[in-house]
């Protein structure tokens, strides 16, 4: 069976089509909060009270300290314990472009106020990393030195000596690509926490400065950083990277400018890419200008934005397969860059796909390729296809997010997750006495690594679940940050907005406390239960942010919905508005089957509403 099984799927696969039988329902909501659940499991530094991965402890809390400077903080980048700026710097860029893009469909998953958390321990850190104007530490840590070592980030001894770049050793990509995360993070805390947001647009503004005049690629001036994050594109891109970041969260005309006056010298409008990550980011810029370009912001850098969005384009319909210069995929349909840790790119590539399919819905066309249109649900039906293949629907029926299905990576490439939590038992983990002991050990993690995105399948959809198979096994923060963006979209559907004008993230923190659920009498057959599950204090207002659930109770499907909600003082998602003030189910549900839930939020500053079920219809 399980040969026939193969030969079926391959067969499928092949033709580019996944059969139904073989295709999973996910659920996107719950590899939300996983994907954001992993970085706390990457945090450096004091962790919080709040602090969700149990098994973690404090680490790091003498980073700088030989330096003369406070770098305590921050994220480990994947397996190791080292913190390299420049993976970690897109990571945030890439988090807050998830939020800014889905941050409402953020806050209806009730993820929002994690995703900003996971946002500002970054940009905490980022701060402290540049403490002058011209001066930004790059690196806590060395990877030759860590990787001698197998321990536990809380036992680690391996060098913490801090690398920087400055004028006179400088690093316009890693400058630029700090400038383009403070710039991103500086709109996802604007309405929330606007001073904070004038503070990060300031490091923005002076990153990058320093970036455009001391010109140079970082691990020019970082050496050690070459084995590992080697700046292979160089530093034209991020300097256009922060500028349209810069551009976006200013309105200011001179970034605006300064990617029409450079595009072709950078190379912006001469690059069609086949790949987008923490090294290349022409993919993401030329996305963010062809997003200007359809809003009607070019002034005066019409023709040049035009180029800009050719390759965007171009980016997209090799993704598909529609181009003269296609990606390459694996007999399973996933997009194959390479062998270490391939789905950095999977998932970097299904975030631009998804938002340019919601970009071009705003502006109402289609995407031509050189084989053919595009339309926007195809482009999101491909970005799609590309995150339920993570989630499981591959040949392998493999889950590459650890702890999401039944059959996902045990044996991860992982310090921390490896050996036992230093809260279960605090005996030192010696250097080479962790290789002996944890690392050759033949069974699973003893701490789940829960979200974490895995390097993935190779180019034939094959996967060893080894803890030495660093090239397929070993997680990074840079695979889960643009992936959280999508994961929102897919669960919470579009945000009925213009995606092309300025959107407001919504104002939201949850707190440690949730009250028990209250339940209201079912209204017939519909079970009505409504909870509050975080709120929050701002100018002088406590919000609370409440979450209802509506259960068919019956045997027959449930149609035509009447939902009534009075004493309602706030915005509401998650139904239709109907005539006559009330509501009606989701458009992407048209019933409710027998024992079936669904659920929608609401905010104010007030008790809860009163909800009611005024008619409905079984089928």
């Amino acid at each position: 069976m399980e040969r026939l099984y193969s030969i079926a799927t391959t067969l499928f696969l092949l033709s580019g089509i996944v059969p139904l039988a073989l295709a999973g329902v996910h659920d996107y909501r719950q590899a939300l909060t996983k994907s954001i659940l992993f970085f706390e499991a990457q945090r450096s530094g004091y962790l919080p009270g709040n602090q969700r991965v149990k098994w973690r402890g404090n680490s790091g809390l003498k980073d700088g300290k030989v330096n003369g400077v406070d770098l305590v903080g921050g994220y480990y980048d994947a397996g190791d314990n080292v913190k390299f700026g420049l993976p970690m710097a897109f990571t945030v860029t890439m988090m807050s472009w998830s939020i800014i893009e889905y941050g409402k469909q953020m806050a209806t998953s009730g993820e929002l106020g994690h995703a900003m958390a996971a946002v500002k321990w970054g940009t905490d850190y980022l701060i402290k990393a540049h403490p002058q104007p011209n001066v930004l530490y790059g690196e806590v840590g060395d990877g030759n030195t860590d990787h001698y070592c197998w321990q536990r980030p809380e036992d680690m001894t391996t060098s913490r000596n801090a690398y920087r770049i400055d004028q006179n050793h400088p690093g316009s990509d890693l400058a630029g690509e700090t400038a383009a995360a403070m710039a991103a993070a500086s709109i996802v805390f604007r309405r929330y926490n606007p001073a904070y947001s004038k503070v990060l647009i300031t490091h923005a503004y002076q990153l990058f400065d320093f970036a455009d005049k001391y010109r140079g690629k970082y691990d020019s001036s970082i050496t050690v950083a070459q084995k590992y994050y080697r700046s292979v594109s160089g530093y034209a891109d991020e300097l256009l990277w922060a500028a349209a970041w810069l551009y976006k969260a200013t309105g200011n005309r001179y970034y605006l400018n300064y990617l029409g006056r450079n595009g072709d010298v950078l190379g912006g409008t001469s690059w069609s890419m086949t790949e987008f990550g923490w090294d290349v980011k022409y993919a993401g810029v030329q996305t963010l200008v062809a997003k200007f370009l359809m809003g009607g912001k070019a002034r005066g850098n019409g023709a040049v934005f035009g180029k800009y969005q050719e390759k965007a384009e171009n980016f997209m319909c090799a993704c598909l397969g529609k181009s003269g210069r296609n990606v390459q995929k694996t007999p399973g349909g996933l997009i194959f860059r390479q062998r270490w840790n391939n789905l950095q790119f999977v998932t970097s590539a299904s975030f631009l796909l998804t938002v340019y399919s919601d970009y071009l819905t705003s502006a109402r066309r289609n995407l031509r390729c050189s084989s053919g249109t595009v339309t926007p649900p195809e482009l999101l039906a491909f970005a799609k296809s590309q995150v339920d293949y993570i989630l499981g629907d591959n040949p392998r029926a493999t889950s590459y997010m650890v702890g999401y299905g039944n059959n996902y990576p045990r044996q991860v490439h992982h310090r921390g997750s490896s050996i036992v939590s230093i809260k279960v038992n605090p005996s030192f983990v010696s250097c080479r006495g962790g290789y002996a002991t944890w690392y050759s050990r033949k069974a699973s993690d003893p701490n789940l690594l829960t979200g974490a995105i895995v390097g993935g399948p190779d180019a034939y959809d094959n996967f060893a679940d080894q803890r030495e198979n660093f090239q397929q096994t070993e997680p990074a923060t840079y695979n889960n940050a643009p992936l959280i963006g999508v994961l929102a979209r897919l669960h919470a559907g579009h945000g009925g907005y213009n995606q092309l004008l300025p959107v407001e993230i919504p104002l939201i923190k949850p707190t440690a406390a949730q009250p028990k659920p209250k339940v209201t009498p079912s209204s017939g057959l519909i079970a009505i239960t409504q909870k509050t599950t975080s709120s929050w204090v701002a100018k002088g207002k406590t919000y609370y942010r409440y979450s209802v659930t509506l259960t068919n109770k019956s045997n027959k499907f449930i149609k035509k919905v009447n939902i009534s909600v009075s004493k309602l003082y706030g915005p509401l998602w998650g139904l239709t508005k109907a005539a006559g003030g009330s509501y009606g189910l989701p458009t992407w549900s048209s019933s409710l089957p027998a024992g079936k839930s669904i659920e929608f939020v609401y905010i104010h500053t007030a008790s809860p509403a009163k909800v009611s079920i005024s008619s409905y219809k079984l089928t």
